[in-house]
């Protein structure tokens, strides 16, 4: 009986799994179920493999979304940022929202404290892009932090919140409901009908801009 042979010669072994194949299995994986469901076994399986040939590659599913998130962040491309600070914080607030926009899974996992540590250089020159500018603008040190934590937990809100939205109806369907007291709540009663085409708007670049400029402000009032 004629042994079978794997594409690269050798005799009755399977051929060997790579790390690139494994990352893209948990992004398909990932993108038909989200994140939650991944697992090392769970990915194993899909692959077809056994979850030891994993973990030959990845310690555990925290390292796996690790890999995931530096192959993602390797990938961006880097958009020549404006030289006057304020602008440069901008346009580093807009690659941050239009890059993770696309990945929402990763904009859950990097709700946490902590999420620095976790992301790689590639990332993280949108982060000294925007506390440089910050400083640049006339913060101290811990101000920029202070903005650059404000301007974070904004997009992040927007861009979960859309999704989440998206998941269960079209986003600004939650119209104003009918009835509503016009002495108690004059103002949601008249906007009516108008609210859902209101809350669909993308708005983030126009509200990230007055947000911006408002931390700016205080520093010279403060």
């Amino acid at each position: 009986m004629a042994t079978s042979r794997s594409p690269s010669g050798r005799t009755g072994r399977p051929p060997l799994t790579s790390r690139r194949q494994i990352l893209a299995a948990a992004r398909q994986l990932i993108d038909a179920h989200g994140w939650e469901k991944l697992s090392i076994r769970r990915l194993a399986a899909e692959m077809g493999i056994a979850p030891t040939t994993l973990y030959h590659h990845v310690k555990d599913k925290e390292d796996l979304l690790l890999l995931l998130l530096h192959e993602y962040a390797d990938q961006m491309p880097r958009p020549e940022l404006p030289s006057e600070p304020r602008n440069r914080i901008i346009a580093a607030a807009i690659a941050i929202h239009d890059a993770l926009k696309d990945w929402t899974w990763a904009a859950e996992i990097l709700t946490t404290d902590g999420f620095l540590a976790r992301l790689s250089d590639s990332a993280r020159w949108l982060v000294e892009a925007i506390v440089a500018g910050a400083i640049d603008s006339g913060c101290s040190p811990s101000r920029a932090v202070y903005v650059f934590r404000s301007i974070w937990y904004y997009t992040v809100g927007e861009i979960l919140v859309r999704a989440h939205s998206a998941g269960k109806q079209s986003f600004g369907n939650d119209s104003v409901p009918d009835g509503l007291s016009v002495s108690q709540l004059p103002r949601l009663a008249a906007i009516g009908d108008q609210w859902a085409p209101l809350a669909a708007q993308d708005t983030y670049a126009e509200g990230l801009r007055a947000f911006v400029d408002g931390l700016l402000a205080q520093v010279t009032t403060t």
